[in-house]
């Protein structure tokens, strides 16, 4: 399975310090973290795992599943299952037309989705300290929608898994299918994802938030569809146009983490230069430490799972302090 994706590349490579990316490794073993790939030029040049079961067993993406939720919007544009970005989401929840309902929430649109910049008031990342009280719910997405406006939609970037949670609603509307179905056909079998599992609300809607489950490889071929513009042996799964439109960072409301685009974050290389083509790299985070990072100057894909529940940005520091010198440094000298 490994060798049919990301052929295995020696550590003598030219544009990898051999040094550094054993100190990274050995560094590992002393982490809560379950597993480690770094792809580059299309070969693997380091799989790590705690233990060998990891390698087949289906990981806990958690937030992760956020840009695979993205990646499914993209697709399901190309076809026309959905028109269009600025389509208010009341089209897909006639509730919000009710005149009881703030009439603002009327001009929440699938973009505002996207960015969480949707205006509820979520503070996912504040006093709920990331479990969304939706999980508390019967009925999530009405839970969602009745959470009042404290930002005028468009106007503020925060936090949002029940934003995500909605797009699997209006992905599950609009094609007619489930949204996990829909992901199947178009996302997962193109990707070669054969195994995966994804957890429903209470009404059948897949967990747009943190519901998917894959392999850490499995996790690696979303890295791969990006840095490729979406395409994947000749096949172009995803139009590069929506690849560009939601890695593209967009709001800075976390400094610490970096900025965000639609459902994807973003940051420098060198957090003291400019953002250009050869210093940024973008990247799906989840909870507790989950992560597929892209390095489109370095044609590079970096996957993380870890049990960092309390650090979830630890595995982010140690791709800053190991893995970029390692490369970074190495090409810089050739």
């Amino acid at each position: 399975m490994i060798s049919s994706f990301f052929p295995t590349a020696g550590l003598d490579d030219r544009q990898v310090d051999r040094e550094r990316l054993l100190a990274f490794e050995k560094r590992l073993r002393k982490e809560k973290v379950l597993s480690c790939l770094i792809i580059k030029n299309g070969s693997l040049f380091l799989e790590y795992y705690k233990n060998k079961k990891l390698a087949v067993k289906l990981q806990k993406m958690n937030s992760c599943t956020k840009s695979f939720v993205a990646t499914l919007m993209g697709v399901a544009l190309d076809q026309g299952v959905i028109s269009d970005l600025d389509t208010p989401i009341s089209e897909y929840f006639p509730a919000l037309l009710h005149k009881s309902v703030d009439p603002i929430k009327r001009s929440i649109t699938l973009y505002h989705l996207l960015t969480m910049t949707a205006g509820f008031d979520w503070p996912e990342f504040g006093e709920w300290k990331s479990f969304p009280h939706m999980f508390y719910s019967s009925d999530w997405v009405r839970f969602v929608l009745e959470r009042p406006l404290i930002h005028e939609p468009g106007e503020k970037m925060n936090y949002n898994s029940g934003c995500s949670h909605l797009l699997s609603a209006v992905l599950q509307k609009a094609s007619g299918v489930s949204t996990y179905d829909f992901a199947k056909k178009h996302l997962l079998e193109p990707l070669k994802i054969q195994d995966s599992y994804w957890y429903t609300d209470g009404q059948g809607i897949p967990n747009g938030g943190d519901g998917l489950r894959i392999t850490t490889m499995d996790m690696a071929q979303l890295g791969l569809l990006y840095l490729q513009k979406g395409q994947l042996k000749e096949k172009q799964v995803v139009s590069s146009y929506w690849i560009q439109e939601f890695i593209k960072p967009r709001f800075l409301t976390y400094e610490r983490i970096g900025s965000y685009g639609c459902h994807w974050w973003s940051a420098r290389i060198d957090p003291e230069k400019d953002w250009t083509d050869d210093n940024w790299f973008y990247f799906a985070l989840g909870f507790g430490g989950q992560y597929i990072l892209v390095v489109p100057s370095l044609e590079m894909v970096v996957v993380f799972t870890s049990e960092l529940y309390d650090q979830s940005l630890h595995p982010l520091s140690l791709f800053r302090t190991y893995v970029l010198p390692a490369i970074v440094t190495k090409t810089a000298a050739d």
